[in-house]
């Protein structure tokens, strides 16, 4: 049984629509549920996995540095009641982990499976085509376009750099066939770029 009613997916595509949203809005989100069918097979607890999709950008502000936080704050409220407090706690934690796209630590097997891929199904986009990649780059920018270009560049180079820096970029075996190579592909394109003409 779905953990997003009706009543809550209206609130949450409504969280979605912002205008200020160029990338991390309801497309974003769609995306998402669609790499989370195509794992179907994978994926041990779907309406966990879901839930954490729908909420893990509900509050997203470029000016601030705890929208993660604030969005799991969020889900812990919404789905009290709705689930029990332990599966409720591990979607929190799920969504906590987009911060730094790394996954907890969790003693049950089938949690961490389920974080892992939920973690690469939301950097998919970095081992997209080359077109989809650089509209997302640009959307980006735009969700930043209060940032000065100098502090953007520097910013963003510290983002992609510490992408490329990591052993595997993706948790799961799935994605790292499928996204390993062309994410890094795209990552060193989009790094050529900051260092071209704004």
């Amino acid at each position: 049984m779905t953990l997003i009613p009706p009543q809550l997916r209206a609130e949450l595509t409504a969280a979605h629509q912002a205008p200020d949203r160029h990338y991390h809005g309801l497309h974003h989100v769609e995306t998402l549920l669609g790499h989370a069918s195509a794992c179907a097979d994978a994926i041990a607890d779907h309406d966990a996995v879901e839930a954490a999709i729908w909420f893990h950008d509900a509050i997203y502000d470029t000016r601030r540095n705890d929208n993660e936080e604030r969005s799991a704050a969020l889900a812990e409220a919404r789905l009290a009641g709705t689930a029990a407090a332990a599966r409720v706690a591990h979607i929190a934690a799920m969504i906590r982990a987009t911060a730094g796209h790394v996954c907890p630590d969790f003693a049950d097997a089938a949690q961490r499976s389920d974080c892992a891929l939920f973690l690469d199904m939301d950097l998919a986009i970095l081992g997209s085509a080359e077109t989809e990649f650089d509209a997302y780059d640009a959307a980006v920018r735009r969700e930043y376009d209060w940032v000065a270009e100098p502090h953007w560049r520097r910013g963003r180079r510290a983002v992609l750099e510490g992408f490329l820096a990591r052993p595997a970029i993706y948790a799961t075996a799935r994605f790292r066939t499928s996204h390993e190579a062309p994410a890094r592909r795209n990552l060193r394109r989009a790094l050529a770029r900051l260092d071209g003409p704004p």
